[in-house]
Order: structure tokens, then C-alpha cells, then sequence
């Protein structure tokens, strides 16, 4: 609705117009609407200036599908790069002389009885050792009644005083010489039968026998809450053994180190103990009876285990690294989904993978002998075996390893496959290193992307304040015909009220 004076002294006249109210335009910088009223063209302006800022926006929409492209690309790119560091890590523990550094095994058949373990670096004795046990050292014990004091008591044990309130309790008791870093004895609680006095039993913290026959854990206290249950006393024992069928040895702890053992002389029974297993530390767990425990020292050698453990590992690494890489390259790009295929079919991650499977295949220069490659050591994609087909796994370039290969070729020259390890890690780890290590190809692409990122920021942030802007300008161009309009038509309408009112002749 509008008013238009014509003019002077003139009154004024309004009308309808024919345009719609209450249409809306979404403004592109916020959740805002705009509005464009009272259209007298009786146009559809939202959805013209809708048209008009599609081209624009669309421009919008292209650079953000490319920077949302571009960091899922970084994204796959940093975690082939952490799996692909992986690998070259592993390669060069491979080519590492610490690998191949001598040790020893120390076996027993039956661990559960006698465990050994070497005692230092400097290597034990080599050979097998027939060990029996005979006894287990054991510490002494003196058990005792005990009775709540009615007033404050002191136990004496091995000359460290324990002091008791009145009304102590047995546990109260134990506690607190459990907790006395000094004190030479353990205390424990055991039940009593038919719900009568608390018994406590101590027990010296060293095992062995007593130095003297007969003395061991002197306990006392002021107020008779201790009675001895003499029928329970046991002396501490040493261990006995024997080693390779000699004379019995005697040691006051169940563990034999490689230096004489600590038994204490004690007249006949005990002579003192000196044969042990140089370097060899003994775990006395049980009585052997008739038949021995076998302790076996290997020669000192390259660990078997070890090497292969590190190969195990390389190989498991690398496959991870190779089915990531394949499944990115596999991966096909999709029109709406900008994050899927980023990768597919990239060229420098297809070459690396050809460059990582020569290497694992790749004759070694300069090498002697038999050993010169990782196929000579059980490392390869696998044979079919017979008339068989490859696998899959083979054919995607996996990896395997062959260990019965491997422990031959260890057992029958471990320099040989220590020289050809050691040629291969260098290679191969540096042509993996050129692409993931920091500087290398895949982390100068990263930057390289990460700056066109940024730059697209830019650009979609300048893009967005010139839209905003457009659009508000072409909301105002339309208001303001929109304005012209209804005042043309009010002044129309006015021109032909008047005509209308002239006399007719």
C-alpha cells in the first residue's frame, strides 16, 4: 500500500498494489533471512537473485570440495608415512652388528624344578649339567599361644623390641612386626581351633640353618602374652643338591648364583658348599627325586630367536605398509564424495611399491658365497607349492617367512647372512627413508598441500565476504524497483481516478 501527492495543494489517494509480501532470501553470511517486500513487478525475487548468486556460490562449493579433498589426501598421506617410517625402522634393526651380538641359552628341562638363568654378561660356562635336589632350603619357626596383655607389653624378638598396648590383639601384634623394616622375622595369624587363643607363628626372613644348633628366633616379652607351642619349633634347613652326580652341596637360600654357594659348614652335616654352574644362576623350586634336571649352556652364538623375531617383525610391518598403500590406490574417486579416492592410482606411491618389492628381491653386489639376497634366508611372496596357483597375498606382493631356510642358513653361516642383512638394510632403508623420512617426498607433498589448503581458506573466506556483499546489492537494486514500480502504479492509479471523475461532454 502506498500514497502519492501530484501536485500542489492536491490531495492524496491510495491504492493497491499487486505485489506479494513476506517473501524471504537466506543471506549467504548468516542464518539471517532477508527480505524482499512489496514487489509490484509480482516477480519472484528470492528465487531471481537465488539464480542470479548460484554461479558464485557454486565457485564456493568447488574450492571447498577441493580443500576437503586435499586433507583427506594429508590424512592417508601422514599414516602411509608413520607405517612406511615403520618399516625402514625395522630394516635398519636388521642391518644393527647389536643383533648379531653373541649370547647364551641357558635351558633346564624342567623349569618348573630348577629354573637357570645366566647371572651376567660376561657368559657362563658351556655344557650340560645333571642337577638334583634333595631338600629346599627352608626359614625356622617358633609358634606361640598369644594372649591379649591386660597393660602395655614389650616382645623382644632377636633383640628388636616390639612394643603392645593393653588390649592388643594378636594381628595388632603381627602387624606391627611386619612393618619393622628390622625386624629379622615374618608374623602370621593361623586360627585356632574351637575359637580359642590366637596363634602367631614367626618366621625368620632368611632361609638356612642356624649358625648354632639349636638357636634360632629368640622371642620374649614382660607380660607372658607369649606361649610357646614347643612341639611346633623347626630349625631353619640349607638346601642340598648335587651337581653332575658329586658330592651333596649346601646353600641356606634356594637360589645358586655362579660363585660358591652359601651354605654354612656346620661340623659333618654340612662341609660348606662349593660347586656351582659358573655364570648360571639356580632357582631351587622343588625336590627332583630320581631323576635329574638337565641345564644345558649353549655355546656363546648370535641368537636365533632374536633375528628371527626382528625378520618376523619386519615382514608383518611391511605387509601392513603395502595392503595401506594398495587399498588407497584401489580406492576410486567418487563425484560426491570428495574425501573418497584421493589417492587412486598416484604414481610416485605406485613406484614406490615396485622400488620395495625389487629390493626384497634384488641380488646383493659384493657378497660371497651362497647367502646374498632375502630370498636365500626364507624371505619372499611365497611359491605356489606343486602345480599350484600364486595366492592373492603373492601376487599383491605380501611378504613371508620361511624359518626352516632361515635357522640353516644362521646355524651354517651366520656371518654370511649377518653381511648380507647388513648390505640390504642400507639399501632398503634408505629408498624407503627418501619418501617417509621427514624432508622426503611424501612430507614435501604434506607441506605442499597444507599450503594450498591455507590458501584455499583464503580464498573461500574472500569468496564468501564478496557474495555476501553481491547478494545484499542485488537485494537493494530490487527493493529499489520494486519501489519505482509501486510508486508508478500509485500514480497511475491516481491519473485514472481523475480522468474518470471528469463530465463527460
Amino acid at each position: 500500500m502506498s500514497t502519492q501527492s501530484v501536485g500542489s495543494g492536491t490531495s492524496s489517494t491510495t491504492s493497491s498494489s499487486s505485489y506479494k509480501t513476506g517473501d524471504q532470501l537466506q543471506s549467504l553470511g548468516g542464518s539471517t533471512p532477508l527480505q524482499v517486500t512489496g514487489l509490484a513487478s509480482g516477480l519472484d525475487t528470492n528465487a531471481i537473485v537465488t539464480a542470479l548468486m548460484a554461479t558464485q556460490q557454486q565457485q564456493v562449493t568447488n574450492l571447498t570440495n577441493q580443500q576437503t579433498g586435499l586433507t583427506a589426501m594429508n590424512t592417508q598421506l601422514k599414516s602411509i608415512q608413520a607405517a612406511l617410517t615403520k618399516v625402514a625402522d625395522d630394516a635398519q634393526a636388521l642391518g644393527s652388528p647389536s643383533l648379531f651380538a653373541f649370547t647364551q641359552t641357558i635351558t633346564s628341562t624342567n623349569p618348573t624344578l630348577i629354573g637357570a638363568t645366566a647371572t651376567s654378561n660376561n657368559g657362563a660356562v658351556v655344557g650340560g649339567y645333571q642337577v638334583s635336589v634333595t631338600q629346599l632350603a627352608s626359614a625356622s619357626q617358633r609358634t606361640f599361644q598369644f594372649t591379649s596383655p591386660t597393660s602395655a607389653d614389650t616382645v623382644t624378638i632377636d633383640g628388636q623390641q616390639i612394643s603392645l598396648a593393653a588390649g592388643a590383639s594378636a594381628q595388632d601384634m603381627v602387624n606391627a612386626i611386619n612393618s619393622n623394616s628390622n625386624a629379622s622375622v615374618w608374623a602370621t595369624v593361623t586360627s585356632s581351633p574351637n575359637n580359642g587363643p590366637a596363634t602367631v607363628v614367626l618366621s625368620d626372613r632368611a632361609t638356612g640353618a642356624p649358625a648354632t644348633a639349636g638357636s634360632f628366633i629368640a622371642a620374649s616379652d614382660t607380660a607372658g602374652a607369649l606361649t610357646e607351642q614347643t612341639q611346633y619349633a623347626q630349625a631353619g634347613v640349607d638346601a642340598q643338591y648335587t651337581i653332575n652326580g658329586g658330592a651333596t652341596q649346601y646353600s641356606s637360600s634356594n637360589t645358586i648364583s655362579g660363585a660358591p654357594a652359601s651354605g654354612t659348614p656346620n661340623s659333618t652335616t654340612n662341609p660348606g658348599a662349593t660347586q656351582t654352574i659358573p655364570g648360571v644362576s639356580l632357582s631351587l623350586n622343588g625336590i627332583t627325586g630320581s631323576t635329574p634336571v638337565t641345564v644345558t649352556v649353549s655355546s656363546p652364538a648370535p641368537s636365533t630367536q632374536n633375528i628371527t623375531t626382528a625378520i618376523q617383525q619386519f615382514v608383518t610391518d611391511y605387509n601392513a605398509a603395502v595392503t595401506q598403500i594398495q587399498t588407497q590406490l584401489a580406492q576410486t574417486p567418487s563425484s560426491s564424495n570428495p574425501t573418497q579416492g584421493t589417492l587412486f592410482g598416484d604414481q610416485d606411491l605406485q613406484s614406490l611399491l615396485s622400488n620395495m618389492r625389487d629390493e626384497m628381491d634384488a641380488t646383493l653386489g659384493g657378497l660371497t658365497g651362497s647367502i646374498t639376497s632375502m630370498l636365500d634366508i626364507g624371505v619372499s611372496t611365497g611359491a605356489a607349492s606343486g602345480t599350484g596357483a600364486p595366492s592373492q597375498s603373492s601376487i599383491s606382493g605380501q611378504l613371508t617367512l620361511n624359518t626352516t631356510p632361515l635357522t640353516a642358513a644362521l646355524t651354517g653361516n651366520g656371518s654370511a647372512v649377518k653381511s648380507m642383512l647388513q648390505s640390504w638394510s642400507i639399501n632398503f632403508s634408505f629408498m624407503v627413508n627418501n619418501e617417509a623420512s621427514p624432508g622426503g617426498t611424501i612430507d614435501s607433498r604434506i607441506q605442499g598441500d597444507d599450503t594450498q589448503i591455507s590458501y584455499l581458506t583464503n580464498q573461500i573466506d574472500n569468496l564468501n565476504v564478496a557474495n555476501t556483499q553481491k547478494q545484499n546489492d542485488l537485494v537493494q537494486e530490487f527493493a529499489q524497483m520494486e519501489a519505482a514500480l509501486a510508486s508508478s502504479q500509485s500514480t497511475s492509479s491516481w491519473l485514472t481516478s481523475q480522468i474518470s471523475a471528469l463530465p463527460v461532454a
